[in-house]
């Protein structure tokens, strides 16, 4: 039995049903016996009834939000931005999937020489609750826009929403078997990983369950994308615009309570700007309101899970104790549900757990450089590696300085934000493949090279 809690109240909401063994193969079965259709529909049809997704997505933009904030906190008008990105995202893939998989012709010795990129098959999205329209959108539509049919494992912690997306499916007339939501425990994905009608795998969630998931799939020879945890830098250079600097990283930091692998988790300042930079990112962590995620007005809600919440305090009071300095939060709520209030950590060292784990919560760590080169230094001082910012006003050096940042992506001057028209993903503990843009669709396609006399 799937079971949705209500994170503001800590009480449980809904109760789904589970699949058994044999329900999943059933799921899969379905999934897979579509594949021949869907990859057969022409590229044009199948633009359409992504449309069609998106106009059913904008139509229930308010039940989605409303089941958002119920089972996992988001606040509401995060919520429906949410959704509308979630439609972009399909609009994106619809209008652009038949350039991206454009014919490459090659010169070689035959008359002609080209690669086309064909669909794999039935894929498994095995997607996190802290984006739970987004990141499905991210598998689902250039997956499906490439012609494999997909199976969504959705997690535990939403199955409202796993429903309610299924739901927009069938409204939008999505053919049978074309998305097949798998309402399942975690303990039996494996049972789907290793399910010979699954041709590759999409992950999303902590680097610990990316690497389970990842020995699954190689053992079966399938390939998999990993889009996992992060320890994002914030670097904030002498000559940054200060304040917009600090607007942007209390908005990285905080978004989504703060629960997002590209959020801004560690602010590197020069030394020269660092007490200027503390005061302003405290005020406008100060001002930030916590409270209801159905409240038009909160900007900051619960975290999605008590487990979340006690593990965040865990890594806030070692900082503590081993020299952090707290300037904001920092203590643990008595009231229901699961909030951990806006924290923010200064003159946090290496050595300290807030610099060493990935932090998901509304936590600002702040560490002091002493100039470019160490700020460069301590930005890659982690085994993660999925996105990077640097701020400066001389772009030309920040762009020479985003280019030594390990990771997948880096903002200069802005915020760390996923997009459909351009590629995410990660190096090392952050996983590896991509998501989006013209690349994220090729991650789910045979490149089939045609020779000619």
């Amino acid at each position: 039995m799937l079971i949705a809690t209500n994170p503001y109240t800590g009480q449980k909401i809904a109760e789904y049903p589970s699949l058994t063994g044999r329900q999943i193969g059933d799921c899969i079965g379905d999934a897979f016996s579509a594949f021949d259709r869907w990859k057969n529909t022409d590229i044009g049809a199948r633009a359409n009834i992504l449309n069609n997704i998106a106009v059913e997505l904008r139509e229930h933009k308010e039940i989605l939000a409303k089941l958002m904030a119920e089972e996992m906190g988001k606040p509401i008008t995060e919520g429906r931005a949410e959704v509308e990105k979630a439609a972009w995202c399909a609009e994106h893939y619809a209008e652009h999937a038949q350039s991206y998989l454009a014919e490459q012709v090659i010169e070689s010795d035959a008359g002609k020489s080209y690669v086309c990129f064909q669909p794999l098959g039935t894929l498994l999205g095995i997607l996190p609750w802290n984006a739970p329209l987004w990141i499905a959108f991210r598998y689902l539509a250039p997956a499906l826009m490439a012609g494999n049919t997909c199976v969504m494992k959705h997690d535990p912690n939403v199955p409202g929403c796993a429903q309610a997306l299924t739901d927009i499916f069938i409204k939008a007339r999505v053919p049978n078997g074309v998305m097949v939501n798998l309402p399942v425990e975690t303990p039996e994905v494996e049972l789907a990983i290793r399910d010979p009608r699954i041709s590759a795998i999409s992950f999303t969630g902590s680097s610990a369950a990316g690497k389970k998931v990842a020995a699954m799939a190689a053992s079966e020879l399938k390939p998999a994308v990993l889009e996992l945890g992060g320890s994002d830098p914030c670097v904030v250079l002498a000559d940054a615009d200060l304040e917009q600097a600090a607007s942007v990283a209390v908005l990285s930091r905080i978004i989504n309570a703060g629960q997002s692998c590209i959020a801004a988790k560690r602010i590197i300042v020069d030394k020269q700007v660092y007490a200027e930079f503390i005061e302003l990112a405290k005020a406008k962590l100060s001002a930030l309101k916590l409270g209801d995620p159905l409240d038009e007005s909160t900007q900051v809600g619960p975290l999605a899970r008590k487990d979340l919440q006690q593990n965040l305090h865990r890594q806030v009071q070692e900082s503590i104790e081993a020299g952090a300095n707290c300037l904001l939060g920092g203590e643990l709520p008595e009231e229901d549900g699961y909030f951990y209030p806006v924290t923010l950590l200064t003159d946090v060292t290496p050595q300290m757990t807030v610099f060493k784990e990935e932090t998901f919560g509304p936590v600002m760590v702040v560490i002091q450089a002493d100039n470019p080169e160490h700020a460069l230094q301590l930005a890659n001082q982690t085994d993660y590696g999925l996105g990077g910012a640097v701020w400066s006003q001389d772009t030309s050096a920040a762009e020479a300085f985003a280019l030594k940042i390990n990771s997948g992506q880096v903002a200069i001057n802005g915020i760390v934000k996923t997009d459909p028209r351009l590629p995410s993903g990660g190096i090392k503990n952050s996983g590896y493949g991509r998501e989006l843009g013209p690349h994220g669709i090729k991650e789910f396609v045979n490149a089939k090279q045609v020779w000619i006399k």
